[in-house]
């Protein structure tokens, strides 16, 4: 359950990592020329920043720069040897930079706690800003801040707005981490992904109600049998296809609403967070799942599968009619791809999302999305130089150090910026190459700035006809982008501190909500659905709920003020 229940904590966030487009970088489908408070932006046709610097301002470069990391995930290590990923031989062989990695091998929790015993701490740690430990890191004053160095390099400061950063601070008011994949302006990649052979040998139906959704996968079962799998949740452990039908059945609804940092629903008419296990909307979309899974109509195996491979397997081979889940996109992707290849017809494209009937489409958000991103980077007391690896993570998400991050260096696929702050492509543009250095470059980006990338990204594929853009591109700036709600201030501080009554009321309450969810989406009928989700209500309550309620309420209310909302 311990395995579970971490999975479901960092739903949206860790899982985010391996995706590319989808996941890595994410905003709006309109680009923006500058960052949101950035009102002097530069207009040089230079990918290097013209502002005059202080003369204490150390240059990346300009002398070596070594330092330890490590990345304080279960499921990911970084390389062993950083230069083996692209970007980061660049660094070394132009900026000289040399990064020695240390590695958890799943073991991140043990590991911390020796680093930390020991006083053996790497200089840079990179991890879910979600995640206790660094919080206990701060408490034990093993975090150096960052305030004066924001002040005297350009790009964190100018991208990252100050009500977001204001979110990051801790107690006493100090700011101690960089963040990854932050942004001012929509984007995401939940959603529904349809395979089109299917789709098109089913008549090419109307897919927008969940009634339409529920006839269609009845006719893919009639037609197709065990063959194919009418409708696939991915990992139903961690909320995934189960929570984006949650989401059909109410305006406004937020996903996140499922995550184990938040349970709880946003109460408009009362101003605050309330018991997900009350809430109608819930209770109708269970219902309707568990309908499916009685009727065979969604994987039976959905809450015993814990890894994407499985699921990757369904998709690649065509086994799929359709895919829901809050990451589609690289999967849904990468087996459109492969069957598009071999034949035409086949592949998958993305839907708008499916609502109940009665409901306004445009207010119906398969997902959100979060302006601080989802992983952080902390520079520890152990570091000789905190101010040149804080250097080094600003460069690393200015125009520059993103750039060659998903375009390579300068003079190949893109020389110069335009009078927008965004890249000139040339000529010599590869597109296969750019897929290829983006997909390298990849499994470690560290301090992405989506605010800028994305647009950079859709300035090339908006160039061309709709039918000629990249699969993830097109389907983010038609579907996904579109169909994300804020949710910055339900992702920020709902987290208790380690060791108090609150963090064991979250653990249990989050226990329980697991084996409810399980419980209620497997049920035998809807009178067993809400007799599941009544005593939920109850055992929750016993367990403290409505205090973890009410604390998350105040925590929520905070946050809104911050971000004047």
């Amino acid at each position: 359950m311990k395995k579970t229940r971490k999975m479901l904590v960092i739903v949206a966030t860790a899982l985010l990592l391996t995706t590319l487009f989808a996941g890595c970088s994410k905003t709006t489908s309109e680009p923006k020329p500058s960052a949101p408070n950035d009102t002097n932006a530069s207009t040089s046709n230079s990918s290097e920043t013209t502002e005059e610097k202080p003369a204490d301002v150390w240059q990346l470069g300009s002398s070596e720069l070594e330092f330890t990391a490590y990345a304080h995930y279960g499921w990911l290590d970084l390389p062993a040897k950083m230069e083996d990923v692209p970007f980061w031989k660049y660094l070394k062989e132009n900026k000289k930079v040399n990064i020695k990695t240390r590695a958890a091998q799943g073991n991140h929790a043990q590991l911390m706690t020796t680093m930390m015993a020991d006083n053996d701490l790497p200089d840079l740690i990179y991890g879910n800003r979600f995640d206790p430990d660094i919080l206990r890191l701060y408490e034990a004053g093993k975090l150096v801040p960052l305030d004066d160095y924001m002040e005297k390099y350009p790009n964190l400061k100018k991208w990252l707005s100050s009500k977001s950063a204001d979110l990051l601070r801790f107690p006493d008011g100090k700011l101690y981490q960089f963040p990854n994949w932050y942004t001012s302006q929509p984007n995401g990649s939940s959603g529904y992904a349809v395979n089109k052979k299917i789709y098109k040998e089913l008549g090419s139906p109307t897919l927008e109600t969940m009634d339409q959704l529920y006839d269609y996968l009845v006719k893919v079962k009639q037609k197709y049998g065990n063959e194919v799998i009418p409708y696939e949740p991915d990992r139903a452990v961690d909320g995934q296809g189960v929570g984006l039908i949650y989401t059909g059945f109410k305006e406004n609804a937020y996903y996140r609403s499922l995550n184990g940092t938040t349970l709880a629903v946003v109460d408009e008419a009362n101003n605050k967070l309330a018991s997900l296990f009350t809430d109608p909307a819930f209770h109708e979309s269970q219902k309707f799942v568990s309908k499916l899974y009685r009727e065979k109509l969604i994987s039976q195996d959905m809450f015993t599968i814990t890894d994407r491979g499985p699921v990757q397997e369904k998709l690649m081979s065509g086994r799929v009619a359709i895919f829901g889940s809050s990451d589609p996109m690289p999967y849904a992707s990468a087996a459109h791809a492969a069957l598009s290849k071999k034949d035409p017809d086949a592949g998958y494209f993305m839907i708008w999302p499916f609502h109940k009937a009665g409901l306004d489409k445009n207010k119906i958000y398969t997902g959100g999305y979060d302006q601080l991103g989802w992983n952080v980077n902390v520079i520890t007391t152990a570091a000789k130089d905190p101010e040149k690896i804080y250097a080094f993570l600003d460069y690393i998400t200015g125009p520059e150090g993103m750039l060659i991050q998903f375009f390579g260096p300068e003079g190949g696929n893109w020389k110069g910026l335009d009078e927008s702050g965004q890249p000139i492509f040339t000529e010599q543009y590869n597109a296969e190459e750019v897929a290829d250095i983006q997909a390298s470059n990849n499994p470690v980006m560290m301090a992405g700035n989506t605010g800028y990338i994305d647009p950079a990204k859709m300035k090339f594929e908006l160039s061309k006809p709709p039918e000629e853009r990249n699969w993830l591109a097109r389907y983010q700036e038609s579907v996904t982008w579109k169909t994300h709600i804020d949710q910055t201030a339900l992702a920020s501080n709902l987290t208790p501190a380690p060791g108090t009554d609150l963090a064991d009321i979250s653990t249990n309450v989050l226990d329980l909500f697991l084996q409810t969810l399980s419980a209620s989406s497997t049920a035998k009928s809807d009178e067993e659905v809400d007799k599941i989700l009544e005593q939920a209500e109850k055992d929750a309550q016993a367990l403290g709920y409505n205090q973890l309620l009410e604390w998350r309420t105040e925590r929520w209310l905070e946050n809104k003020k911050k971000l004047g909302q």
